[in-house]
């Protein structure tokens, strides 16, 4: 029972996350004058809904994802308010709301959580045994303002250059002690679980409302930063599909964290609820700001690949049949769900 609660509150939180981002597409399309035939939350058979003017409002079954029906956009209709007769402007404003809906949702729930909890600083708080860090100089108390030249502005992102650090090559750091600027370098350890530092961070530091705002600006670029990184890894080949995880992966991952919250409260319910509270809206910046990221690329049947055609039409004053580029669109939302697949496979046998 107690991993079907988990399964449940993660399935909800997913897509929430998936509906938010449609529905900036369905704000934007009401705000152009465009119909809208169907907005729905959640997928497959519909659980109750209702019609108010030409828009139909849907709860489906399954608590993942949604969708925004417009009419005109997978076929050219001669219709004042369909999608298809829209300016470029309006079409193209409509296309990229989701995904900037998307990392306004990341930004305002990493606001909120930094608040509450305060921001992950780069200050070294420890070492481990043999670590090549402290050997080199680095002492408890020193803040990392930069890891081999790249700035840095919270641990977890030192973390994340570290862990993409494949071929143990030599690590610079620049760090702030008691205002004094200073530089270590040296070999990071190589152990089973890849190369390491052996330096602990973990602390937080509160600000008032605009230090936090800064710092929910920073952890936005930290996760923008982190989905192209590993996008960068995954086309070089650095590292393989096995790494992805799809949504049974992204499920598992947050069960696995909700019962890990809850354990860490150590029997006190008040406790565990703002644990598992806490880890859920870090969840969610996460996931969100990966949707943003991944519905810009330029592949067909996404966001992205739907602005390039709207960029083309804006460029060379030359708009693209519809029916073509719903083909194109279709053929890319194919492919997708082919990797959806392979990815879906993983994720289970790893499960198993």
């Amino acid at each position: 029972m107690n991993t079907v609660i988990n399964v449940l509150i993660a399935l909800l939180v997913f897509g929430l996350i998936i509906a938010f981002h449609e529905f900036g597409h369905f704000l934007l399309a009401k705000r152009n004058g465009i119909d809208v035939i169907e907005f729905a939350v959640g997928m497959g058979p519909t659980l109750w809904s209702f019609q108010k003017k030409e828009t139909k409002y849907s709860l489906k079954l399954i608590p993942m994802g949604g969708y925004c029906m417009m009419l005109g956009e997978e076929e050219d209709v001669e219709d004042e308010r369909s999608f298809s007769t829209k300016s470029v402007w309006a079409r193209l404003s409509v296309v990229l709301a989701g995904p900037f809906f998307n990392f306004i949702l990341a930004f305002v729930l990493s606001f909120f959580l930094i608040a509450y909890a305060g921001f992950d600083i780069p200050k070294v708080t420890g070492f481990s045994e043999n670590s090549p860090a402290k050997e080199a100089g680095v002492k408890e108390g020193d803040v990392i303002k930069a890891y081999n030249g790249k700035t840095v502005y919270k641990f977890q992102e030192i973390m994340v250059y570290n862990q993409f650090n494949r071929s143990g090559r030599d690590i610079t750091l620049t760090l702030d002690r008691d205002g004094e600027e200073l530089n270590c370098t040296f070999t990071p350890m190589k152990t089973v679980n890849g190369y390491l530092m052996g330096v602990y961070g973990g602390a937080r530091e509160k600000t008032g409302v605009f230090g936090t705002l800064r710092n929910a600006g920073r952890e936005i670029r930290y996760q923008i930063k982190t989905t192209f990184l590993s996008l960068e890894y995954l086309i070089s080949g650095k590292l393989g599909v096995e790494n992805l995880s799809g949504p049974v992966g992204i499920v598992s991952m947050m069960s696995d964290t909700i019962d890990e919250a809850k354990e860490s409260a150590q029997g006190d319910t008040s406790t565990a609820i703002i644990n598992v509270v806490l880890n859920m809206v870090n969840f969610s910046i996460l996931l969100s700001a990966n949707l943003g990221v991944m519905n810009l690329l330029p592949i067909p049947a996404l966001d992205g690949g739907r602005t390039v055609f709207l960029l083309f039409e804006l460029i060379f004053r030359k708009k693209l049949p519809t029916e073509k580029e719903a083909f194109v669109n279709t053929v890319g939302f194919m492919l997708l769900v082919g990797l959806m697949v392979i990815v879906m496979f993983q994720d289970v046998m790893k499960l198993l």
